[in-house]
């Protein structure tokens, strides 16, 4: 018999290095000398839990393919591998505080680096092309939160430090759209083209045409930051995470009144749609952390991508996920699309 026994399945279907899986197999023999492991593409895994049939895996860093294969060994033998899709990195020390933005005209990756409230950085948005060039955006505002594309293609990025928000002009200047948003984090675009902005303090805020804030919502604060997005039904969307492991993701209709979403999150932060309606959430499910796929009637979650230290996500017109942590970007490319390009 074989002692590497053989893989059944692997939860969830993608990940990011670091990531925890888990591996469904049967007749998995383990013995006391440890002559035994996990391989995604030859790389060993750290084992966080093993048994016969099941194994809880951390993939491994420094992967160079995307389509992995994962395979078992066991006192020299070897299972039949399984297909596994691992994000590649595509950016590095970043400061990362909400979900990244798509650029609808050429297709490139807005970041940032954020700093602690208050610091002042020489750089804190860069430009990640479509050929993998980071290109440094000489727009200067201290503390970039949220970022997002009108349907016009004009970037907005919020400014926690000071409560205000910034149009960035094509010549990557920064010119003032509005202030007085409290700790302006999240924000959004709705149908229409109205900017929302989510004040972690409590507020969500409307922003006509002209710039001018009005009360829009107002919830309970947030340890961190209000995270936005639209759905089809054309409600804002948010979460709040706070110090619970239970927390919710609300929707809010055009007159400002809220209800739950969903609700049993571990501290969910950026959140996106896809085309069908489902929402995607950085967010601990059940103890497993990484990307959340909630189903669009909000009765149903798994674990969609596994990985920790996930901040937010946003997607690609290729069909790739982009998953932002607090200091990387990846890359998957799982055939999903974002309702921004509809």
């Amino acid at each position: 018999m074989n002692k590497a026994g053989k893989i059944i399945s692997i939860n969830p279907p993608f990940a990011i290095p670091g990531g925890e899986v888990l591996i469904v197999c049967e007749d998995f023999k383990m013995n006391l000398d440890g002559d035994y492991g996990c391989f995604f593409d030859g790389k060993k895994a750290r084992l966080v839990g093993a048994s016969a049939n099941r194994i809880l895996a951390i993939v491994p860093d420094g992967l160079t393919k995307t389509d992995t294969e994962v395979f078992l060994e066991s006192e020299g033998d070897r299972s039949e591998s399984k297909r596994f899709i691992v994000g590649q990195k595509l950016a590095s020390d970043m400061h990362i505080v909400a979900n990244p933005a798509v650029d609808p005209e050429d297709d490139s990756i807005i970041l940032t680096r954020s700093g602690s409230r208050g610091q002042q950085l020489p750089v804190t948005l860069f430009r990640l092309e479509k050929d993998g060039f980071i290109n440094e955006m000489s727009a200067d505002i201290m503390n970039p939160t949220g970022v997002a594309f009108d349907k016009t293609g004009q970037l907005f990025v919020t400014a926690r430090a000071d409560g205000e928000v910034y149009r960035i002009n094509h010549d990557d200047e920064a010119l003032l759209y509005a202030s007085e948003l409290g700790v302006a984090t999240g924000l959004a675009f709705d149908k229409e083209g109205i900017l929302y902005i989510g004040d972690r303090s409590g507020v969500i805020y409307r922003v006509n045409n002209f710039g001018d804030p009005e009360s829009f919502a107002v919830l309970e604060p947030s340890v961190s930051a209000y995270h936005l997005a639209f759905g089809k039904d054309e409600k804002l969307y948010l979460s709040a995470p706070e110090l619970s492991s239970f927390d919710s993701i609300y929707a809010i209709d055009k007159d400002g009144y809220e209800q739950i979403f969903y609700r049993g999150l571990g501290r969910p932060q950026g959140i996106a749609f896809d085309r069908e309606g489902n929402l995607y959430a950085a967010a601990c499910l059940e103890g497993r952390h990484g990307i959340v796929k909630i189903n669009s009637d909000g009765k149903k979650a798994k674990i969609f991508v596994g990985g920790m230290n996930v901040i937010g996500l946003c997607f690609t017109r290729e069909g790739e996920m982009i998953v932002a942590t607090n200091n990387s970007v990846y890359s998957l490319p799982i055939g999903v699309y974002g309702i921004l390009f509809d």
